[in-house]
């Protein structure tokens, strides 16, 4: 558990909206293992990219038509020769593999957590 506490305030500057993934790709070029995701978020958002180290459980094509959350308002991050918009959102395995965080149901493109 974490010494530092956040002000719910601090929490609702956060934006974590839901999208789906339509397409993905291998990021050979990554120094680690990585996928790179094009997310539609919906309305406003559109489709945004970014670059997440899933290998361990995801291959891409088992990506596409998947749910996902992330975070949509930090900076674009560059990651070698691809800009990443967004953080996709996932949880550590009991190894450390990322498993990637997702609605229990289908909802709709841009929904906003709360």
């Amino acid at each position: 558990m974490s010494d530092e506490t956040v002000s719910y305030g601090d929490f609702e500057r956060i934006d974590i909206r839901v999208g789906t993934i339509v397409d993905a790709r291998a990021f050979a070029e990554a120094r680690k293992p990585a996928i790179k995701l094009w997310i539609d978020f919906g309305g406003d958002l559109g489709v945004k990219r970014s670059s997440a180290q899933v290998t361990v459980h995801y291959t891409p094509d088992r990506l596409i038509g998947r749910q996902v959350c992330a975070v949509v308002n930090f900076p674009p991050r560059q990651i070698g020769p691809f800009v990443s918009e967004v953080l996709t959102l996932g949880m550590p395995d009991a190894d450390g593999a990322v498993v990637l965080i997702r609605p229990d149901f289908e909802v709709p493109a841009g929904g906003k957590l709360f």
